[in-house]
C-alpha cells in the first residue's frame, strides 16, 4: 500500500461516461416495459458451476456473495413478475486480469416468450446502444454457431472431434502436457475458445456465438432439433466476451440432475461442493414461464465504449485499491 492508494484508479471523465451508460441501460429496458428489480447480494446458497468460485461471508451458517442474481430472479419469474432486469454488483473469487475484477457490475434480464434469435438480437441492440453512447460507431450483428466458429478458426468439428484429437490440437497450440492429462473434453474446448476462437470474434461487429455443445448447456434448454447443442449464446466485440445468455431451462428434475453432475465434477477436481439451491428447484417445480435470459458484463462494455483495453479504466477503485 502506498500513500497514493486513496485516489481513484481512473479519471472523473471515465466515471461520467460510466454513469451515462448506466442511465442508458436503464432507459433501454424502461422503453421496453421491463421491470427493474433488486434481490439479495448475500445468499444462503451459491452456484455449483465448476467454473465459478464464490466469496464466502463469515457466519453460522455462512452466506455467499452472489456470483449472479440469476437464481433469485428466476424465483421472481416463477412468482409472476413478468419481464425483469437488474443492474447489480456480483462477486467471483480469484478472477483478476485486465478483463476481470473479483467485484464487478452485471446487467441481467429475462424476457418472457423470447426464443434464441430474439434474445441474441436484443442483447446486441443493448450493447450497440451503449457502445455508441461512448462515441463508438454502430456495428453490424453476426450470428455464428459454435460449430461454424470452430471450423472457421481451427478447421475442426467441435461436436464430433475425439478427446484425443482435441488434446493433440491443444498441445500444438501450447497447452501444457500436465494440463492436458487432467483435462475433460469441455476443458479442452474452453481452452480453444479462449485462445483461438474467441479472440477473433466481433472484430468491427457484434458476434453472437450460439448453440454451444450440450455438455456446456449450464442452465439452458437443449435444442430439440439437435440435442447435441444447447440454446445458449455469448456476445463478443473486439475479441471480448460481453454477455452470456440462454433460453432458460424450466425442468426442475433436469436442473437437479445438472446440479448433481456439477457437484460430482467439483469433487473430482477437489473443489468445494456447495449444496444445490432448493429454493430455485422449488420455483422451477412451481413453474418457470417460457423465457430467455442474459447476463452482461457492464464494465467490459464500458471499457470498449471508452476505447480502453482494461476494465480498470472504468472502475473507481479496482480490487487492489478497494
Amino acid at each position: 500500500m502506498t500513500h497514493g492508494d486513496w485516489r481513484p484508479g481512473t479519471d472523473i471523465a471515465a466515471l461520467r461516461l460510466r454513469a451515462k451508460l448506466l442511465d442508458h441501460a436503464r432507459g433501454f429496458f424502461r422503453d421496453r416495459g421491463v421491470l427493474e428489480v433488486e434481490t439479495p447480494v448475500a445468499l444462503s446458497h451459491t452456484v455449483t458451476d465448476v467454473q465459478l468460485e464464490s466469496l464466502q461471508l463469515a457466519g453460522n451458517p455462512p452466506r455467499f456473495l452472489q456470483t449472479s442474481p440469476e437464481f433469485a430472479m428466476k424465483r421472481l419469474l416463477a412468482a409472476g413478475s413478468g419481464d425483469i432486469f437488474q443492474i447489480c454488483r456480483v462477486f467471483r473469487a480469484g478472477e483478476r486480469s485486465r478483463l476481470h475484477n473479483p467485484e464487478f457490475t452485471m446487467v441481467e434480464w429475462y424476457r418472457l416468450g423470447f426464443d434464441l434469435a430474439a434474445i441474441m438480437l436484443e442483447t446486441a441492440a443493448l450493447a450497440d446502444q451503449l457502445l455508441q453512447s461512448g462515441g463508438q460507431p454502430a456495428r453490424p450483428v453476426e450470428l455464428l454457431s459454435y460449430g461454424d466458429a470452430f471450423e472457421r478458426a481451427l478447421g475442426c468439428d467441435a461436436l464430433t472431434a475425439s478427446l484425443d484429437g482435441l488434446a493433440a490440437l491443444a498441445a500444438g497450440l501450447g497447452l501444457a502436457a500436465q494440463s492436458i492429462a487432467n483435462a475433460s473434453r469441455d476443458d479442452l474446448l474452453d481452452f480453444l475458445v479462449a485462445t483461438q476462437v474467441g479472440p477473433g470474434l466481433g472484430r468491427g461487429q457484434l458476434t453472437c456465438l450460439h448453440h454451444f455443445p450440450a455438455s456446456q448447456a449450464a442452465l439452458a434448454q437443449l435444442d430439440a432439433t439437435d440435442p447435441r447443442t444447447a440454446l445458449r449464446f455469448e456476445l463478443y466485440a473486439e475479441g471480448v466476451e460481453l454477455a452470456n445468455g440462454y433460453v432458460e431451462l424450466a425442468n426442475s428434475s433436469e436442473q437437479q440432475r445438472r446440479f448433481e453432475a456439477d457437484l460430482a465434477e467439483r469433487q473430482r477436481r477437489g473443489l468445494p461442493a456447495p449444496a444445490a439451491d432448493a429454493r430455485l428447484l422449488a420455483a422451477l417445480a412451481h413453474g418457470l414461464p417460457a423465457c430467455a435470459g442474459v447476463a452482461m458484463g457492464f464494465d467490459r462494455v464500458a471499457m470498449l465504449a471508452l476505447g480502453a483495453t482494461s476494465i480498470d479504466a472504468v472502475l473507481a477503485f479496482p480490487w487492489e485499491r478497494a
